[in-house]
């Protein structure tokens, strides 16, 4: 079996990790998500889940009953649209090149997560989403 979350590099309505968010919280409705994972705002920390709602203007809280709801990927991301922000096209540009950069030289805690994953000697993985895809499709 595929894993069940898919990678933070796939977009949604040119969005990455927005669809990555909806199998979580979906999985985690089902208490089928992965133990280590989490979903929403952790105090303190600014996750990936935190940073799509703020792109979109949304509370988690909200992206959360509105997935629960059902609806497809993109129905849920014209929602946030209308109850959030819409982005426009160079602002999600330049959001997911910060992502997709995010661990790369920066203070995010890559050597760390790395090391947490057995993977300190994978020089390749140069990101956080390099370290997620290591870890879900090896």
């Amino acid at each position: 079996m595929a894993f069940p979350i898919r990678s933070p590099r796939d977009m949604i309505g040119g969005i990455s990790v927005f669809g990555r968010i909806l199998d979580k919280i979906r999985l985690n409705a089902e208490g089928k998500l992965p133990e280590g994972y989490h979903i929403g705002v952790i105090p303190g920390k600014r996750t990936f889940d935190d940073r799509v709602c703020r792109l979109l203007g949304i509370e988690f809280e909200d992206l959360q009953k509105r997935t629960l709801e059902g609806g497809t990927y993109e129905e849920i991301l014209d929602w946030c649209f209308d109850h959030g922000r819409k982005p426009d096209q160079e602002q999600i540009d330049v959001w997911n090149a910060f992502m997709r950069k995010r661990g790369w030289n920066d203070e995010a805690g890559l050597v760390e997560a790395k090391q947490a994953a057995g993977f300190e000697d994978r020089e390749d993985i140069q990101t956080f989403f390099d370290l997620m895809d290591a870890e879900e499709r090896p």
